[in-house]
C-alpha cells in the first residue's frame, strides 16, 4: 500500500486538469486530497487511488504560492514530506516545503507525464504520430480543400474552385451553361475557403424557390450547415443584429424585398463572402438600377468576397453583363461605353484564338496581329512550326492570359465539356378511354412499367399531391412498389426514400417526384424518365431532364412522354420535341424563345382544336436556330479556354485520387475507432455502420450519433447513396477526430515493452516526436510550404541516434501485461539520463529543422516569385491586373519569408521503450 502523509503533493491521473493536489486527511484505507486551484476535493481508496506522487528533481523549475520562481538546487525529506532549496530569479536562495508550492502548477509536457507515471499505451502515441503525418501530408497537398465534396471529379468544376479559392480575395462570376454545376463550383470554393480558414462568415442570397435546393446541396455535398433566415427568425433575435448570430446564413432575395429594414443589418454583418444565385435577375440600367441590384451592390462594397452565379454572357446581354462585372470590380468596370470599346478591340484577338485552337491556317493579318501580341521568338517559332502542339499550347496560354475579364469571369459550355449522355425520346399518344385524364394516364403508367420490367424509372410531375395520390394507387390497386419524394417530406425522409429506390435488392420500380422536391437531387443511377405533365417553361423542363442528364451518366437517357391527343400536354410535347428539340439536346436559346413565344403558346394551349400549333412549332424551330447562331457567334473562345485549363484540371484530379486512396483512409480510421471504442460493422463493399455504444476516453465521438451512422469511403457509392455519409479526409468526423487527438495530451507520453531480434533485453530508448511550427496569419497560406511538420527521433540510452535503423512500425508492443509502477520507478531512477536523451534528441531535431525551413523558404519563393513575374508581365497587356495586386503579393512574399524563418521546434510527444 502506498504511504500517504499530510502535506504531500499528488496529482490525479484521471483528472489532471484539477492541478496539484495536497493530502489533507488520511484515514483507514482512505485519503482526502484538496485541489485548491479549483476549490475541489476528492476522497480515494488508498489501495486503488488514481494518484501519482509529485517529487521534483534538481534543476527542475518550481513556483511557490507567493509567486517566486526558481530552479531546485537541493532536496531534503523528513517524515515523508519534501523540502526544496531553490535559487530564485533574483539570484537569492531559499527553502520551500512542498505544501507551499503553487497549486496551479501543471504537468502537461510529455516528460512531466512520463516521470509522473501518466504515460499511456504505445498505441496512443502511434495514433498521435500517424495523425500528425497525415495532417502534414494533407496541408501540403495542392488539392487541400477539394477532397471533401460528395461530387464527381469534373475537370472544369475543380479547375475553377482551385483557381479561385486560393486567391487573396474571391470576387468572381460563375456563368457556365445550365447543367454544368455552378452551384457545385460555388460550394467547392466555399468549402475550400472554410476548410483552409481563409473565410469564416458567408451569406448566400438566392431566389425563394431555390432555398431548399441550396440548403440540401450544401449540407449533403459539402457538409456545410447553413442557417435559413426569414423574418420570424430575425424577430426572435431583436436584441442584436440577427445576422451576427450564425456564421453561414442562407436567405431569399424576396425576404429582403419584403423586409427592407433587414437590408442594413445584412450589409453591416461583416461577411467574408457573399454569394448571389440567379444574379442575372438583378435589374440594372445606367439611369435606373433596380432595388435588388442596389442592395447587392451595398453587400459587395462591404464584403471582401463576392460570387455571382448567373447566366452566360450571351444570354445576359451586354448591359446586364457589364452591370455584374461592375459589382465585382467597380474601379475596373466603371463605364459601360468604355467596356463596349474594350470588347470591340478584343474581338480580333478572340477570332485569332479560335483559328489557332481549331488549327486553321492564319492569313497575313492574323500573323501580324500575333506578332504584335506576343514576343518575337515565340511568334517566330510557332509560325515556323505550326503543327507543334507544345508551341501551340504556349501561344494559346499567353493569349488567354491577356483576356480582359478572364480573372473574374468563368464560363464553360456543353460543347466543350465532355461526358454528357445521349438522349432518346418516346412519345405516347393516348385516347381518353376512362372517365378522367388522370385515370387514362394511370392505366398507361401501369402498363408501361410492366413492359419496362425491373428497370429503375424516375417520374417527375408538378405537384406533391399528384405524387402522393399516384403512390397510393400504385400500391393499393396494382401492388407495385414505388418510392416517393416531395417537398412535404423532411430531408431525412427524402434521403431514406432515395436510398430505398437506389437499393437494387429492394426492386423498387419507380421513384415519384414533385418538381420542387427533386430540386438539387441527383438520380443518375436511373436512366428512364417519365413526364406525366409538362411544364410551360423550358428551363423547368431542362431542370427535370437534368436530374438524369448529368456528367458521368453511363446510360442513354430515355424520356417517355404520354399525352392525350388534342390536350395541352400534346401541344407542349410537339413544341418541345419538334420546335425547340429540347428532348434531344440542351439549349441556352430555349429561354429566349419562350419569352418571344409565350403569348402564342398560351393561346395554342387554351385552344380546344390546337389552332396555330403548326405555325408555333415551325417558328419556334426557326427562332432556336437564329438565337443559337447568334450565341455561337458571340461566344468567346479565350474565355472558354481560361475557364478550364485542361492540363491543370487533370493534375488536380490525379492529386485528389492519389491522396484520397481509400485503403489508407480506412486503415487510419480503423485505428482511430479501435482506440476510442467506436464499433465498425461491415455493411457492404467500402461501406460500414459505425456505433458509439462503448466509447473509451470520451463520452461522445464526433459525427457518430447514438443510433449510429452508415458511412462509405467510395465516391461512386456516395453519389448514388445519399443516405450514407461520404467519409473523406475533409469530412467533419475526421477533422474533429484529428483535432480531438492533437489538441489535447492524448498520446503525448507513452511507454512500451517490446521484443526485437536486434535489440537486447533490458535496453531502453526514447522515441521523441518534435514539431516544426510556423505561426503566421492564415491569409498567407503558409501551410502550403511549412505546415506543422513532425520529426521523429529514436535515441538509445547512450544517446545514439537510431532513427534510421528502426522504423516506428518495427517497435510494436508485446502482448504482455506491463508492470506500470515498476517501469515508472525505473524511469524516475533514470530521470537524469532520460532528460539528457531528450536534450540530445532536440539538438538533432534542430539540425533537421533548419533543412526543413530552408526548403520551405525555397518552395515559397519559387511559387510567389513566379507569380509576381507573371502578373508583372501581364499588367502590361491586361488592364485587369492592377499594380496594387502585384505590390500586395510582394508584401506577402517578404512577410512569408520572415514567418518561415521564425519557425520554432516543440517536443510534442515521447515514448519510453524498453526491450524484454
Amino acid at each position: 500500500m502506498v504511504g500517504f502523509v499530510i502535506g504531500q503533493r499528488w496529482i490525479s491521473a484521471s483528472e489532471p486538469e484539477l492541478g496539484l493536489g495536497i493530502v489533507s486527511a488520511v484515514a483507514v484505507n482512505r485519503v482526502t486530497i484538496l485541489y485548491l486551484a479549483c476549490d475541489e476535493s476528492r476522497i480515494y481508496a488508498q489501495d486503488n487511488a488514481p494518484l501519482t506522487r509529485v517529487r521534483f528533481s534538481v534543476d527542475d523549475e518550481i513556483e511557490t504560492q507567493d509567486g517566486q520562481q526558481g530552479l531546485i538546487q537541493k532536496i531534503k525529506e523528513h517524515n515523508g514530506v519534501v523540502r526544496y532549496q531553490f535559487l530564485n530569479q533574483q539570484g537569492e536562495q531559499g527553502w520551500v516545503d512542498e505544501m507551499d508550492l503553487s497549486h496551479h502548477i501543471q504537468f502537461n509536457t510529455p516528460q512531466d507525464k512520463l516521470f509522473l507515471g501518466q504515460a499511456e499505451e504505445g498505441r496512443w502515441f502511434a495514433l498521435r504520430y500517424q495523425t500528425w503525418r497525415h495532417l502534414h501530408r494533407l496541408h501540403k497537398s495542392p488539392v487541400k480543400g477539394l477532397l471533401g465534396a460528395r461530387a464527381a471529379l469534373i475537370p472544369h468544376q475543380l479547375y475553377i474552385a482551385h483557381e479561385v479559392a486560393q486567391r487573396d480575395t474571391v470576387r468572381v462570376m460563375l456563368a457556365d451553361e445550365v447543367g454544368l454545376g455552378k452551384t457545385i463550383e460555388a460550394g467547392l470554393i466555399m468549402h475550400h475557403r472554410l476548410h483552409s480558414g481563409l473565410s469564416k462568415r458567408i451569406l448566400v442570397v438566392v431566389p425563394e424557390s431555390l432555398l431548399h435546393q441550396w440548403l440540401v446541396e450544401m449540407l449533403r455535398r459539402f457538409n456545410l450547415k447553413f442557417s435559413l433566415f426569414d423574418e420570424s427568425r430575425c424577430l426572435a433575435l431583436e436584441d442584436e443584429n440577427p445576422f451576427l448570430s450564425e456564421q453561414l446564413v442562407l436567405c431569399s432575395l424576396d425576404f429582403f424585398t419584403l423586409n427592407p429594414h433587414r437590408k442594413d443589418q445584412a450589409v453591416q454583418a461583416d461577411w467574408d463572402i457573399v454569394v448571389v444565385d440567379e444574379a442575372h435577375h438583378l435589374q440594372w440600367s445606367e439611369q435606373s438600377p433596380g432595388d435588388a441590384y442596389l442592395f447587392v451592390e451595398q453587400l459587395a462594397k462591404h464584403a471582401p468576397g463576392l460570387i455571382l452565379l448567373t447566366a452566360t454572357p450571351e444570354q445576359l446581354g451586354k448591359e446586364t453583363h457589364f452591370s455584374q462585372l461592375s459589382l465585382l470590380d467597380a474601379d475596373r468596370f466603371y463605364s459601360f461605353e468604355q467596356f463596349l470599346a474594350e470588347q470591340r478591340e478584343f474581338k480580333p484577338i478572340a477570332r485569332l484564338a479560335d483559328k489557332i485552337v481549331s488549327q486553321l491556317d492564319l492569313d497575313n493579318a492574323d500573323r501580324e496581329l500575333l506578332a504584335n501580341l506576343l514576343d518575337h521568338k515565340l511568334t517566330t517559332d510557332f509560325l515556323q512550326n505550326f503543327d507543334d502542339m507544345t508551341l501551340r499550347q504556349e501561344v494559346i496560354e499567353q493569349l488567354v492570359d491577356r483576356h480582359g475579364t478572364g480573372r473574374v469571369l468563368f464560363r464553360n459550355s456543353r460543347h466543350v465539356v465532355q461526358g454528357f449522355p445521349q438522349r432518346k425520346f418516346f412519345s405516347y399518344p393516348l385516347k381518353q378511354n376512362s372517365d378522367t385524364n388522370e385515370a387514362t394516364y394511370l392505366q398507361w403508367l401501369v402498363a408501361h412499367l410492366r413492359a419496362l420490367g425491373l428497370v429503375q424509372v424516375l417520374l417527375i410531375c408538378k405537384h406533391a399531391e399528384t405524387v402522393v395520390k399516384l403512390h397510393r394507387q400504385l400500391r393499393d390497386k396494382y401492388a407495385l412498389k414505388a418510392a416517393v419524394f416531395h417537398e412535404g417530406m423532411s430531408i431525412i425522409e427524402r434521403d431514406r426514400s432515395a436510398a430505398y429506390f437506389a437499393d437494387q435488392d429492394a426492386q423498387v420500380r419507380i421513384l415519384l417526384c414533385s418538381e420542387i422536391g427533386s430540386e438539387g437531387r441527383n438520380f443518375q443511377f436511373a436512366h428512364h424518365l417519365i413526364l406525366l405533365d409538362l411544364p410551360e417553361n423550358p428551363d423547368l423542363l431542362q431542370q427535370r431532364i437534368g436530374r438524369l442528364d448529368r456528367i458521368g451518366q453511363r446510360h442513354i437517357i430515355e424520356i417517355h412522354v404520354p399525352y392525350i391527343v388534342g390536350s395541352k400536354q400534346h401541344s407542349l410535347c410537339r413544341w418541345y420535341a419538334e420546335g425547340l428539340k429540347l428532348f434531344q439536346i440542351n439549349s441556352n436559346a430555349a429561354s429566349e424563345v419562350y419569352q418571344l413565344q409565350k403569348h402564342a403558346l398560351d393561346e395554342v394551349c387554351l385552344s380546344p382544336v390546337q389552332q396555330g400549333l403548326d405555325e408555333l412549332v415551325t417558328s419556334g424551330g426557326v427562332l432556336m436556330q437564329e438565337i443559337e447562331a447568334q450565341m455561337h457567334e458571340a461566344r468567346d473562345v479565350l474565355l472558354e479556354l481560361n475557364s478550364c485549363r485542361r492540363n491543370i484540371a487533370e493534375k488536380l484530379i490525379f492529386e485528389i485520387k492519389d491522396i484520397s486512396h481509400a485503403e489508407t483512409l480506412w486503415q487510419y480510421m480503423e485505428e482511430v475507432f479501435e482506440c476510442f471504442g467506436v464499433e465498425s460493422e461491415y455493411h457492404s463493399d467500402a461501406c460500414a455502420i459505425l456505433r458509439a455504444e462503448q466509447l473509451q476516453r470520451v463520452s461522445h465521438f464526433p459525427g457518430v450519433p447514438e443510433d449510429g451512422v452508415t458511412v462509405t469511403i467510395d465516391r461512386a457509392v456516395a453519389l448514388s447513396r445519399e443516405d450514407m455519409q461520404y467519409l473523406s479526409w475533409e469530412h467533419p468526423m475526421l477533422v474533429s477526430a484529428m483535432d480531438l487527438i492533437l489538441s489535447g495530451n492524448i498520446g503525448n507520453a507513452a511507454l512500451s515493452v517490446i521484443k526485437h531480434d536486434d535489440i537486447q533485453a533490458g535496453q531502453y530508448f526514447l522515441e521523441c516526436l518534435f514539431l516544426v511550427e510556423c505561426s503566421a496569419p492564415l491569409s498567407l497560406q503558409l501551410s502550403r510550404f511549412l505546415p506543422a511538420t513532425p520529426i521523429r527521433i529514436l535515441i538509445d540510452q547512450q544517446q545514439q541516434d537510431l532513427t534510421a535503423q528502426f522504423l516506428h512500425d518495427e517497435l510494436q508492443e508485446v502482448d504482455e501485461k506491463i508492470e506500470r509502477e515498476q517501469i515508472t520507478d525505473f524511469i524516475n531512477s533514470e530521470q537524469k539520463n532520460i532528460k539528457a536523451m531528450i536534450a540530445s534528441a532536440e539538438q538533432k531535431s534542430e539540425i533537421i529543422m533548419q533543412g526543413i525551413i530552408n526548403q520551405a523558404n525555397t518552395d515559397m519563393l519559387k511559387v510567389l516569385a513566379k507569380e509576381i513575374q507573371r502578373l508583372d508581365a501581364l499588367s502590361k497587356v491586361n488592364s485587369g491586373i492592377k499594380s496594387a495586386e502585384i505590390s500586395a503579393l510582394k508584401g506577402i512574399t517578404i512577410a512569408s519569408h520572415g514567418y518561415i524563418k521564425g519557425a520554432k521546434l516543440r517536443l510534442d510527444a515521447v515514448r519510453f521503450i524498453i526491450s524484454s
